[in-house]
C-alpha cells in the first residue's frame, strides 16, 4: 500500500512537469503522513543525506569547471590536440574527441562537456565541410565522456551512497573512458572516409605544434593536479576539487587573463545552482530512500529478487536495462541517488564487486543522456550548433551504439572495472 502511493505520487508528479527534488519530497512527506511518522523526520534525513565531506566535492567540481570554461584552459587543449590531428582525414572529428576526452578530466559533467568544445570547435568544422548532422551527433556522444573520465559527480555521488573508494571508482572510469574515446575515434575514422570528410592541406607545423604546447602547459596540469592529488594518497576528492577551483581560479585570471573581476559573479551564481539543483536532489532522496526502507519495502523488493534465483550476470544485466529505462527521463544522479540504495543491497548479497556495480550505474546514467526526452546533451548540442534535437539524434545513432557496446562489454565482463584495483 505505502509503496503504490510513495512511486504512484512521484510518477504522478513527474508526467505532470513537478521538479524531481521537489516530488521526491512530496511522496516522502504524504507517506510519512499516512504512516504516522513526524514529518519532521524529512527535515533530519535531508540533514543526514548531506552532511558529509564526500558530497562537498560537487559543488566544488561545478565551480572549477565553470571556471575552466570562463578561464580559456579547455580552448587551449583543443588548440594543442589540433595542431597534431587537423592535416589528416577528418582530423577535426578527432580532435573533437580527444578534447571532449581532455574536458572530461576536468569537468566532469556531460552538458558542460558538449557547450565548452561544441562552442570552440563544431562552427570550425562545419566551415571546413564537414556534415553537420553527423558531427553534431559525434559532439552528443563524446560528451558522455564527462561523467566517466575522472573526476566524476555521479561518481561522488555513488561513493557516498555505497561507501566504497571514490578514487578506485575513478580508476575504474579511467579503463571505461578509454575504451570509449577508442571506440569513438574508430568510428569517427570510419566516417571520415566513408563520407569523405575534409582535411587541411600541407605538413604538421611544427612551430603552430611548438606554440599551442606552450601555450596549453598550464592548462595540461590541472588534469595531473587533480588526479594525481588523488591516486597519490595526499588529497581527497573533496580537496582535490578545492584545488582544482583555486589552480582554475588563478590559470584564468593572471596567466590566461580571461577572467575579469566582473565575470566572477555570473561564474559563481551559475556554479550555484547547479550545484544546489543536485544538492536537493540529493538530500530528497536520502529521506525517500530511508522511507523506503523504513516502511519494508526495500526488504521486500530485495527477497523478491534474491527468490528469482539470478546469477550475478543475469542481475547485472537486468539492473542495467532498469538504468537505462530510467536514464531516459531522469537525470544521472537522481537515478544514482533514487536507484542505487534499492539495488545495491541485492547486488551486495549475490557477491557483485561495488566498483563494478558502480561503472554500470555510472555509464547507464551518461547514455541517458543521449536518449530523449530528458537527453541533456541533445540540448546542448542543439544550443551550440542550432540544428533540431531530431536531426542530431539521428546524426549521433552510430556513435551512440558503439558508446552502449562498451557500456555491456563493462557489464558482462567485471574484469575491465576490476583489474586495475586487484
Amino acid at each position: 500500500m505505502i509503496g503504490a502511493i510513495l512511486f504512484g505520487l512521484f510518477g504522478i508528479q513527474l508526467i505532470i512537469g513537478v521538479p524531481i527534488a521537489v516530488a521526491l519530497g512530496v511522496a516522502t512527506m504524504v507517506c510519512m503522513l499516512v504512516m504516522g511518522v513526524p514529518v519532521a523526520v524529512v527535515a533530519q534525513r535531508i540533514f543526514t543525506g548531506l552532511d558529509s565531506t564526500s558530497i562537498m566535492a560537487i559543488p566544488f567540481f561545478v565551480l572549477a569547471g565553470n571556471l575552466m570554461s570562463g578561464g580559456g584552459i579547455s580552448r587551449r587543449l583543443v588548440d594543442f590536440v589540433n595542431s597534431i590531428v587537423g592535416k589528416v582525414q577528418g582530423g577535426m572529428a578527432y580532435a573533437m574527441v580527444a578534447a571532449c576526452a581532455f574536458f572530461a578530466a576536468l569537468s566532469g559533467s556531460a552538458p558542460a562537456t558538449v557547450v565548452a568544445i561544441g562552442s570552440m570547435l563544431y562552427p570550425q568544422i562545419v566551415r571546413l565541410g564537414y556534415p553537420k548532422k553527423r558531427l553534431a551527433g559525434l559532439l552528443a556522444v563524446s560528451g558522455g565522456l564527462g561523467p566517466i573520465i575522472p573526476p566524476s559527480i555521479i561518481m561522488v555521488v555513488y561513493g557516498t551512497i555505497t561507501n566504497c573508494s571514490i578514487s578506485d571508482m575513478f580508476t575504474a572510469g579511467l579503463v571505461a573512458g578509454a575504451m570509449i574515446t577508442v571506440v569513438l575515434a574508430t568510428l569517427a575514422i570510419h566516417y571520415s572516409y566513408k563520407e569523405h570528410w575534409p582535411k587541411d592541406e600541407g605538413s604538421i607545423d611544427l612551430k603552430v605544434f611548438l606554440k599551442s604546447a606552450f601555450k596549453a602547459l598550464p592548462a595540461a596540469f590541472l588534469p595531473v593536479l587533480i588526479l594525481g592529488g588523488i591516486y597519490s594518497g595526499i588529497q581527497t576528492p573533496t580537496e582535490s576539487a578545492a584545488t582544482a577551483v583555486i589552480y582554475s581560479f588563478l590559470v584564468g585570471m593572471f596567466i590566461y587573463r580571461e577572467i575579469k573581476p566582473a565575470d566572477l559573479y555570473a561564474i559563481i551564481v551559475d556554479s550555484a545552482k547547479s550545484s544546489a539543483m543536485v544538492l536537493f536532489i540529493l538530500g530528497t532522496s536520502t529521506a525517500f530512500s530511508w522511507l523506503f526502507t523504513f516502511s519494508g519495502i526495500s526488504r521486500a523488493l530485495t527477497t523478491s529478487i534474491v527468490a528469482l534465483n539470478l546469477t550475478p550476470m543475469l542481475y547485472c544485466f537486468v539492473v542495467a536495462i532498469i538504468l537505462l529505462i530510467f536514464g531516459t527521463f531522469l537525470e544521472g544522479a537522481a537515478t544514482c541517488i533514487l536507484l542505487v540504495p534499492v539495488l545495491w543491497p541485492i547486488a551486495q548479497q549475490l557477491g557483485i564487486n561495488v566498483i563494478h556495480f558502480g561503472m554500470i550505474v555510472s555509464i547507464s546514467n551518461v547514455i541517458g543522456t543521449m536518449t530523449p526526452p530528458v537527453a541533456v546533451n541533445l540540448f546542448a548540442a542543439s544550443s551550440v550548433t542550432g540544428l533540431k534535437m531530431e536531426q542530431i539524434a539521428k546524426g549521433e545513432m552510430p556513435f551512440l551504439i558503439g558508446f552502449t557496446l562498451v557500456f555491456f562489454i563493462i557489464v558482462f565482463v567485471p574484469w575491465f572495472s576490476t583489474f586495475f584495483l586487484s
